[in-house]
C-alpha cells in the first residue's frame, strides 16, 4: 500500500511538470523607470548602466531511460542595480538614445534567454544531466557575455553612431526571427 502511494505522489509530481510550461518573460523596452541605481562616476563618460541577472533553475525527470528537463530561465531587470547618469543628459533627444543603447544591453540578455530556452529544450539528458545543464549554459553564458563586451566596444558606449545603427539592425532581426515557442512565453 504504502508503495502505491509513492507511486502515485510521483506521478503527481511528475505529471505537474510535465504540464508546467517553459517559464519566460516576454520582450518588453526599457523605460528611464527600469534605472532606480545611485549613477557611478567614472572615467570613461558612461552616462548610463543596464544589470540584468538569468536565474537558471531546472527539475528532472526520468522518461525510457533519457531524462527530461523542467526549466525555468528567468530575466531579471535589476532596476536598482541599473542607473542613468540624469544630471548629464540634457535632452529628450539624448535620452532616447541612451535609452535604444542600453536597451542592447537587455536585448543580449533576453535573446541569451530564448537561445538557453531552446538548446534546452532540444537537448537530451543522461543521468549526468546536472552538469550537461551547467556546461550548456555556461557555454551560451560565455558566448552572450562576449557579444555584450563586443557590443560595448563596437559603438564605444554608444558614441559610434554608424555602429549603433548597425546593432540596431542586427537585434530587430535577432528578435524578429526568434522561433515561436520561444518568443511567446
Amino acid at each position: 500500500m504504502r508503495w502505491i502511494k509513492h507511486c502515485m505522489v510521483c506521478a503527481v509530481v511528475l505529471l505537474y511538470f510535465a504540464a508546467q510550461p517553459v517559464l519566460a518573460q516576454p520582450f518588453r523596452t526599457l523605460t528611464p523607470d527600469d534605472f532606480q541605481g545611485v549613477p557611478k562616476r567614472n572615467g570613461r563618460g558612461v552616462v548610463a548602466y543596464t544589470n540584468c541577472t538569468l536565474d537558471f533553475k531546472f527539475q528532472a525527470s526520468r522518461r525510457n531511460g533519457d531524462y527530461i528537463l523542467h526549466f525555468n530561465v528567468r530575466l531579471f531587470m535589476n532596476n536598482y542595480k541599473s542607473w542613468l547618469d540624469r544630471s548629464r543628459i540634457t535632452t529628450d533627444a539624448q535620452l532616447a538614445e541612451i535609452l535604444k543603447h542600453e536597451q542592447g544591453h537587455y536585448n543580449i540578455a533576453f535573446l541569451e534567454q530564448q537561445d538557453i530556452l531552446r538548446v534546452m529544450s532540444n537537448t537530451r539528458f543522461t543521468a549526468n544531466y546536472q552538469a550537461e545543464a551547467m556546461n550548456i549554459f555556461n557555454r551560451i553564458d560565455a558566448r552572450y557575455k562576449q557579444l555584450n563586451q563586443d557590443y560595448e566596444q563596437d559603438t564605444q558606449n554608444m558614441t559610434n553612431r554608424q555602429q549603433q545603427r548597425s546593432w540596431d539592425i542586427y537585434f530587430e532581426k535577432r528578435l524578429q526571427y526568434l522561433p515561436p515557442e520561444n518568443a511567446s512565453l
